[in-house]
């Protein structure tokens, strides 16, 4: 069973699909970065604003198309935020009735967010599990046309997922037909899983998969190092998109003995969640996209040193195609803000403050030699992730932030 690619343009005589279609674009930033030609998988710009919207977009139409009446069909999914809001985007879309069940850890931003899309939402519970347990045993219950979608953990949502290999095949250069290497990010293994099964489709199995976590939600990573299938007792990291704290046993499967047992060549790569969000900034600098920290970290991975580590073979004339996943639960203030926290952070964790170096002179250092200690104790401008020393004002807000760009690119 496999699932045909949306044409980049569609006559009114085609069925609308709950996704789209998403650009493969080489990115200069980042391929100076890594050292080799790097393109990107925008599925940012998918209708959901993540790949959640194939998964999701797949798991309607396959469920539609196998009900005897699919007029009675109302579909239910549990949500940390990014599928429940795929699904209710998929419902607008194809003009089911939808209902997502998040917990209250789920933001307001997100909360907003799936309402706009017109579905039913209910929060319920502190953990993902006790909403998805409210949902299946109270909601659905009495409901005859009820569909369930689990947000990662099936066939029909791997499937839709497997479109981006088949969009990726047609998109690819034709000098450079087959990437050298794949890199993404991993939470519960929905989009491994899709990933997966397009590459085999396509005979790109010797293609090393690069499989990005963050450290507090690395349960494949955790699997791998343990070689079995294990959970991890709860999730740390701030990437909460990226917050299963046991991945599919499909991914599993896949993953186990560094892939070799499927047929594959699967690599982890875990980095902090300070790193997946200064791969949010180089993003929002150089290429003017604004992603969730889930998503920054395989832009990190790119950039900061990890994929050659993770690849080593790589060389300057080879070409890396890094998926930028999306996720909306972010806005340009909530990302300066992380970054803000993020340099006084770093900040006080590096440099002593400067008075009490100042204090540690003698009575007799002349006013000149105190101002001159001062400037040399004063903490160091940060660095720009793009590489630039040029030092930032405070982020308070979107004008500073754009303010500083613009001086520096006059500079």
């Amino acid at each position: 069973m496999t699932v045909e690619c949306p044409p980049s343009s569609t006559s009114h005589e085609e069925p609308q699909l709950p996704w789209c279609q998403t650009p493969l674009k080489p990115s200069k930033a980042l391929s100076r970065a890594a050292g080799c030609k790097v393109y990107m998988k925008l599925e940012n710009l998918q209708p959901s604003g993540s790949y959640k919207s194939r998964g999701m977009g797949n798991m309607y139409l396959r469920s539609l198309a196998a009900l005897p009446d699919p007029s009675h069909a109302h579909f239910y999914c549990s949500s940390g935020g990014n599928a429940g809001l795929a699904a209710a985007t998929a419902g607008k879309m194809l003009g089911c009735p939808t209902t997502v069940v998040v917990s209250r850890r789920t933001s307001d931003l997100m909360r907003e967010k799936i309402r706009d899309m017109g579905a039913d939402l209910h929060v319920y519970g502190d953990s993902l599990n006790e909403a998805d347990t409210h949902m299946r045993e109270v909601l659905m219950k009495n409901d005859p046309g009820a569909v369930y979608c689990p947000p990662f953990d099936h066939p029909y949502v791997w499937e839709g997922n497997s479109t981006i290999i088949t969009e990726i095949a047609r998109q690819m250069p034709a000098n450079h037909p087959i990437p050298d290497a794949i890199v993404f990010s991993v939470g519960g293994g929905g989009l491994f899983n899709g990933i997966v099964a397009g590459m085999k489709a396509h005979g790109w199995s010797h293609v090393p998969i690069v499989a990005v976590e963050t450290r507090g939600a690395d349960s494949l990573a955790a699997s791998m190092a343990a070689d079995e299938h294990i959970a991890l007792p709860s999730i740390t990291s701030r990437a909460t998109s990226l917050g299963a704290t046991r991945v599919s046993r499909q991914t599993w499967e896949y993953a186990r003995d560094g892939g070799r047992s499927a047929g594959l060549d699967v690599r982890s790569v875990v980095l902090t969640d300070d790193e997946a969000l200064m791969g949010c900034v180089r993003l929002a600098e150089d290429e003017r996209f604004l992603v969730e920290d889930a998503c920054g970290v395989s832009v990190a991975t790119v950039a900061d040193g990890a994929l050659r580590r993770a690849c080593p073979e790589l060389r300057e004339d080879s070409l890396v195609v890094v998926i930028v996943c999306g996720g909306s639960n972010v806005t340009m203030e909530m990302l300066l803000e992380m970054k803000e926290k993020h340099l006084q952070h770093k900040k006080q964790s590096t440099h002593p403050p400067a008075k009490v170096q100042i204090a540690l002179e003698t009575p007799s250092q002349s006013l000149h030699s105190k101002h001159q200690a001062a400037i040399t104790t004063a903490p160091a401008a940060p660095k720009s992730p793009t590489g630039s020393a040029r030092s930032r004002p405070a982020l308070t807000s979107r004008w500073s932030w754009r303010s500083w760009r613009r001086s520096s690119a006059a500079a």
